[in-house]
């Protein structure tokens, strides 16, 4: 895959494809990976089981901090633990924790035995649990509301960057990654979207390696542990977490040596290329209308039938919460700004607008985890976390977008006319909401078109398989019919 990605880079390359679609808010330039959104100190249940008070920090890079003390990292001493909670859960009752650590323990005994005991003993009544796959979890413990909130908050966040924001990325080696991953896992049958396609390509691999690895783990280990239920749970856990340490060792350094390989197979076949496009071109051209019409009828036949009737429901069930998400966020920013107008200069930052307060704004859109599961029987849809967490993260980037607009139009505007203050800063808020209400339009019918292909496509293939080899240019096909039925419906 990583000759045909650096194929299609030159190809854009040389006929000026521009990637994306215009927006009218202005996008504010990444912050620098070092700079901090979010630091206090929290009780944290350490290594040594005990409960200690550490000093946390959030970084531009998601990732979590815990430092000694805040005197500690005044001094820039390094913290004591970095956590990157790459696919994790954050769960604040301690009866629902228990029910995801018993759900990932596979106790050939069943509930033959006695009820979970508490995992660890909480100091305060206001815990915060992050569950992560393969990897010990981290405890967290707060006495006010508002803190723990603040904290949840921001701990979400670093999930759903730590999720996506790695597999966004448009460079060639990040495409021809999630193209190999996705060919492989549909070599074995698996067609829907994975739920542990998250994280680095590192950690994607090492995910890979571990669900194929855990049956025969199960197998091997399982039978030969001793003694009550919590210390089976303790030993398997722990082995767990070390086998997955080993698996991430060694696919990082054997994927850093193959992408070192394909870079330099690129390098040298970058001028033959380039030379032969045209003619690679014409090939392409021939050998997709071959693969068309090969695979046009049955791919047709097989969604007029089986797909497209249930087009339409599945569109209003993403379109509720979707869109109450997104109307939230407009009231709020509206609200915000007419704050910001009527108490100016005194109004408070605006930056902080992006990150605080959106809590209520996701929770409509986190509903999408229920009522998508009814989809798994008919088209093998499990992964609803996906949808959610994509909907979330465009949500927050457009209220960021439209907090830097503001700021910036109020910035020129007072400046051209620093006597007529109100009616510029009235113009400023109007105007935002206006290409707020344009963006917002433009990024949930795509957040619709990508769902409706993610929840769909995998069942088209699924059916079409037996016939059709897994050639990538029959996918593109398969996907090309169902987006007409979807940009029909919408």
């Amino acid at each position: 895959q990583s000759c045909i990605a650096f194929f299609c880079h030159l190809k854009d390359e040389v006929e000026q494809h521009r990637a994306g679609q215009a927006q009218l808010l202005k996008q504010k330039e990444p912050l620098q990976a070092s700079e901090v959104l979010y630091k206090d100190n929290v009780l944290y249940f350490d290594d040594n089981k005990k409960w200690r008070e550490r000093f946390v920090v959030v970084r531009a890079d998601y990732s979590l901090e815990l430092h000694d003390s805040q005197e500690s990292y005044t001094k820039g001493t390094p913290a004591r633990h970095k956590h990157l909670p790459t696919g994790g859960t954050v769960l604040t009752s301690e009866e629902k924790y228990t029910a995801v650590v018993d759900k990932a323990f596979p106790d050939p005994n069943g509930s033959k035995e006695e009820p979970s005991v508490p995992v660890v003993a909480v100091p305060g009544p206001l815990p915060v649990y992050l569950s992560l796959p393969y990897r010990r979890d981290s405890y967290f413990c707060f006495q006010q509301e508002e803190k723990r909130a603040r904290f949840v908050s921001i701990l979400n966040d670093c999930i759903r960057h730590q999720n996506q924001d790695y597999l966004k990325s448009m460079e060639c080696e990040v495409q021809a990654f999630l193209k190999a991953i996705h060919f492989y896992r549909q070599e074995k049958g698996h067609y829907e979207s994975w739920d542990m396609l998250v994280g680095t390509d590192c950690q994607v691999l090492a995910n890979l390696v571990m669900e194929e690895l855990l049956p025969s783990l199960q197998t091997e280990l399982l039978p030969k542990l001793k003694g009550k239920k919590p210390e089976r749970k303790r030993v398997w856990f722990v082995t767990v977490e070390a086998t997955y340490d080993l698996v991430h060792e060694q696919m990082r350094e054997g994927l850093e040596s193959l992408k070192n390989e394909c870079r330099e197979a690129s390098k040298q076949q970058e001028a033959l290329i380039r030379s032969d496009m045209d003619q690679i071109n014409n090939s392409q051209t021939f050998l997709e209308t071959k693969l068309q019409a090969l695979v046009s009828e049955p791919a047709m036949k097989y969604c007029s039938e089986s797909v497209a009737p249930y087009l339409t429901s599945i569109l209003e069930e993403l379109m509720g919460p979707i869109s109450a998400g997104f109307q939230t966020v407009r009231l709020l920013l509206e609200d915000e700004l007419t704050r910001i107008c009527k108490d100016f200069p005194q109004g408070g930052a605006l930056q902080q607008l992006g990150r605080d307060r959106m809590e209520d704004c996701y929770q409509h859109v986190s509903v999408l985890k229920e009522q998508l599961q009814e989809l798994r029987n008919r088209f093998t849809f499990s992964n609803s976390t996906r949808v959610v967490h994509c909907t979330q993260s465009q949500m927050q980037q457009l209220m960021e977008n439209a907090v830097h607009t503001f700021e910036l139009l109020l910035q020129s505007a007072l400046k051209d006319k620093p006597d007529k203050q109100a009616s510029v800063m009235e113009k400023a808020k109007l105007r935002v909401l206006k290409q707020f209400d344009y963006d917002s339009s433009t990024i949930r019918k795509k957040i619709f078109q990508e769902a409706l292909v993610d929840i769909t496509l995998p069942a088209i293939k699924r059916n079409l398989a037996p016939a059709c080899k897994t050639v990538s240019t029959i996918q593109f096909f398969w996907k090309l019919i169902l987006e007409h039925f979807i940009e029909y419906i919408m």
